[in-house]
């Protein structure tokens, strides 16, 4: 049996109570969220026993599992969520969350030119800024999807927009994001995000989104070992 690690456990303690941090917006100080409270005590617990069992990996999983009874899934998204707003701030990405969803917005401007699918160097910089984040918190799954405006048909629009989800999930492979965890999917025009009677509208519904999900696989391993 593996000895316990104490600094790996208190590691994963310490990414849950920074994962909870919200600001005051009164004050403008740091305090930690009800979420956070609620789960780091399961969290921390589970992460112990993980650790004790299965080594530093299984500390980290078992604190992910803990979502069952805490906060454990949500303060691992939550941390993420915090390092990828930092590393986009200045890209244009928006970054979007939904429950334990984190969405990645890639407009047109930091994605591709028009009729192409080749990454613009917007694009490269944005990709290469969040493929860290990515990377490092590699218990999740990430589906790509491309969508574009209704101007031209179907059959020009589905398979561009698939093009286009397949250059990003290549390019975040090609940055240490494994290959199994990707999945791409092309929408065309068939899911706007705006109006496509305005310039403004077209612009808005080009784009390209990254969805980051915690790895059911990876719970369900976890929960079993």
């Amino acid at each position: 049996m593996k000895m316990l690690k104490p600094l790996t456990v208190l590691a994963t303690a310490s990414a849950l109570v920074l994962a909870g941090c919200v600001t005051d917006p009164a004050t403008g100080q740091q305090r930690a969220s009800k979420t956070a409270m609620y789960g780091l005590g399961g969290a921390a617990t589970c992460g112990i026993i993980g650790a004790l069992v299965n080594g530093s990996k299984g500390a980290r999983n078992s604190a992910l599992v803990c979502g069952a009874i805490g906060a454990g899934v949500g303060g691992y998204m939550d941390y993420q969520e915090k390092k990828l707003r930092e590393s986009l701030a200045n890209t244009d990405v928006e970054v979007e969350r939904s429950g334990n969803q984190i969405k990645l917005v890639m407009p047109e401007s930091v994605t591709f030119a028009t009729n192409s699918s080749a990454l613009s160097g917007n694009a490269i910089d944005a990709l290469s800024k969040a493929s860290e984040t990515l990377v490092q918190y590699n218990d999740t799954t990430l589906t790509i999807a491309g969508h574009t405006d209704n101007t031209g048909s179907d059959a020009i629009n589905e398979p561009l927009s698939r093009r286009r989800a397949q250059a990003v999930a290549d390019y975040l492979h090609q940055r240490g994001v494994a290959a199994s965890r990707l999945s791409t999917v092309g929408y065309g025009s068939r899911q706007p995000v705006a109006g496509n009677d305005t310039w403004e509208g077209r612009a808005k519904n080009r784009r390209v989104e990254i969805l980051i999900n915690p790895d059911q696989n990876a719970v369900r391993a976890a929960q079993q070992g």
